[in-house]
């Protein structure tokens, strides 16, 4: 029997099925499972999450009365590009304006964002500052992002797994700047549109050491083009230290070396942002 009390969510996983694949071959898990398993742990028991892959061929997104089925959409991070012009972006764009009007609330990681401040009328671009990879440092609450319900129970200033290219830069109307650091003006953002909100984040909550090192791995020959690393050595060596760490979390040594934080090291610091999120937008605003 179905937990009346309990949400149900769409999630969105933007990747195309071959950037799916090349993951999985690294060793990482496809974005969509990172998010079932981060809503599963802070949601309430019984909830249920409903994954689409609209960059597949043939994959529609509902649509009208249908979107209302949902208590809340969470869009994954993604490797393609909001402002490509290709169909499928175009389509997720669309999509998430839908989701506005529908007076369905959103949430998500890095191209979420992205995805939700296009669709209200703002602009993202490729980041002068470059790659931001790994992690995000010092990422500060601005006065709004302190007294916002997204932050309740985080640090003024706390650390975050990222990974990005681009960048919000220009925000539309009815929307909040939250927080951000010295790489990235726009490290999350509330989107009022359409009288619906959307509560997004540059960086991602649901990573944790072991999917951050897969990434990397994944992402290794860019990586080293863009001088994170000098060779694949050094880049192996710090792919190992993440996956040390994940097994034996008390090696204060590999802590210590790479400067990890607790808000980056503990699960629940990590996903404040998505337990308020259900907690302060979705449950209260729940139809069944």
């Amino acid at each position: 029997m179905t937990n009346t009390s309990a949400p149900k969510f769409l999630i969105i996983d933007g990747y195309t099925r071959a950037a799916r694949e090349e993951l999985q071959a690294g060793g990482a898990s496809v974005a969509a499972d990172l998010y079932v398993s981060m809503l599963g742990k802070n949601a309430p028991e019984g909830t249920v999450c409903d994954v689409i892959f609209p960059a597949d061929p043939g994959v529609t997104f509902p649509a009208g009365e249908a979107i209302r089925e949902y208590d809340g959409v969470a869009w994954t991070g993604c490797s393609s590009c909001v402002f490509s012009g290709e169909p499928d972006v175009e389509a997720q764009i669309d999509f998430a304006r839908e989701c506005f009007r529908q007076g369905v609330p959103g949430f998500g990681s890095c191209w979420a964002a992205q995805i939700a401040v296009v669709a209200a009328g703002g602009e993202v671009a490729l980041n002068p500052n470059g790659r931001e990879m790994g992690v995000a440092r010092e990422i500060t609450l601005t006065e709004a992002g302190r007294a916002h319900p997204l932050y309740e129970g985080k640090p003024d200033v706390f650390d975050a797994f990222t990974s990005h290219d681009d960048e919000v830069t220009v925000l539309p109307a009815g929307s909040t700047l939250l927080s951000g650091n010295d790489f990235t003006r726009v490290q999350s953002v509330v989107v009022k549109h359409e009288g619906t909100e959307f509560w997004g984040l540059q960086y991602h909550p649901e990573y944790d050491l072991h999917e951050m090192a897969r990434l990397m791995f994944c992402r290794l020959k860019k990586l080293i083009r863009l001088g994170f690393f000098a060779d694949e050595a050094e880049g192996l060596t710090h792919i190992d230290q993440l996956e040390a760490l994940h097994a034996d979390t008390l090696r204060e040594d590999i802590i210590a070396a790479l400067n990890l934080k607790p808000t980056v090291l503990d699960e629940s610091l990590r996903t404040v942002e998505v337990r308020n999120w259900i907690n302060h937008l979705v449950l209260p605003n729940m139809r069944r």
